[in-house]
């Protein structure tokens, strides 16, 4: 009766005691977040309830077992286990508090400072950091896993004896991953590009969705994903339409006659700006900026509050410009020469039409 009511007290009894302890600290961070509503932590903290749990009770049971006295023979084995369970739950417990202390300080930077630029950029560090967090961790985890193994300590001798041959293989190996982790690094927190930073890399357009230690994602304007190394913009010249604000001015070319009636344009430039929610109301204008043997070059100027609304009244101001010229004035419009040249005027020939004089000749 013992044999069986032992075994059942002691892991019945850590279940119990899990759920108990887990159910507690629920209560207490449900109360905490109910109370303070302006700190997000205490209700992120709340999904770690899984690892917590994990966690607790591998270490009740680990702690426990020997006094169940269950399959004896292979008490050693079964330890063991546990033991990895429990490493590799802690090290989950401790990713997701790591999470959550990360991502509560981005919520409160981002209720208490409105520049999107300052926002974008701590995103991005906390981000960064998270993720290198994670990594540590993760490596430690499995360092502390590897050693639980007798033979992995009697090898630890000769890995430390060879240290040195590998780290020169492993640092020649690993030369573009660690300079891209380095680049990763310098991304972060040298504010080069951020997440949500429009940018134009090898003539695409797009906006940074996603940053990591070793490659950064920009989503173009037509959903598709371009996925380059970080040491790509710590090497090379890329355009940060974001940087130092996202306000921009944009302009549209027209191509026109040089009767085109660039008065009235600039006033139909007014009134289509004035319609156009896109436009942020800071500057505007109209100039001819060149002139060909045929055409005239008129620059519209327009400015907007990001990326996105540029584009928009670019597209609106060409748009209702070209169809206003259609309707109003036609003759603006550039047009190709058909008609034959004008005479020259009286008594003025091309010289290789004027008359040769009369040849003279005997007889």
């Amino acid at each position: 009766m013992e044999n069986v009511l032992r075994p059942l007290i002691v892991i019945g009894g850590s279940v119990v005691l899990t759920v108990v302890v887990g159910w507690l600290v629920d209560f207490a961070l449900r109360r905490a977040d109910e109370r303070h509503h302006e700190t997000p932590l205490w209700g992120l903290l709340r999904r770690c309830r899984v690892p917590f749990h994990l966690v607790l009770c591998t270490a009740l049971l680990r702690a426990s077992y020997g006094q169940a006295q269950l399959a004896k023979d292979h008490s050693a084995a079964i330890g063991r286990i546990l033991s990895l369970v429990l490493i590799g739950s802690a090290a989950w417990l401790v990713v997701r508090i790591a999470t959550a202390i990360v991502e509560s300080s981005y919520a409160r930077y981002a209720t208490v400072h409105r520049d999107p630029a300052r926002v974008r950029r701590v995103r991005t560090q906390v981000t960064l950091i998270q993720r290198v967090v994670s990594a540590i961790v993760g490596v430690v985890a499995v360092s502390a896993m590897l050693l639980t193994f007798p033979a992995m300590q009697a090898a630890g001798t000769s890995l430390l004896a060879s240290a040195g041959i590998l780290g020169i293989v492993a640092g020649v190996a690993a030369q573009s991953t660690l300079g891209n982790l380095f680049a990763g690094l310098q991304i972060a927190f040298g504010d080069m590009v951020r997440i949500g930073d429009t940018v134009v890399v090898d003539g695409e357009w797009g906006t940074v969705e996603e940053i990591t230690l070793t490659f950064l994602a920009v989503r173009t304007w037509d959903e598709r994903r371009i996925t380059m190394p970080v040491s790509y913009f710590t090497s090379k010249p890329f355009e940060n339409w974001s940087r130092g604000g996202a306000q921009m001015t944009g302009t549209v070319f027209f191509h026109l006659d040089h009767s085109a009636p660039v008065h009235q344009m600039r006033d139909k430039l007014r009134d289509i700006l004035r319609d156009c929610a896109a436009w942020d109301g800071r500057d505007w204008g109209l100039a001819v900026t060149d002139t060909t043997p045929s055409t005239l070059q008129v620059r519209a100027l327009v400015t907007a509050k990001d990326a996105d609304d540029i584009w928009t009244v670019r597209v609106t101001v060409r748009e209702q410009m070209v169809q206003w010229l259609t309707e109003k004035h036609p003759y603006a419009l550039p047009k190709v020469t058909t008609a034959s040249a004008e005479p020259a005027p009286n008594g003025h020939r091309p010289l290789h039409l004027a008359p040769k004089a009369p040849r003279t000749g005997r007889g």
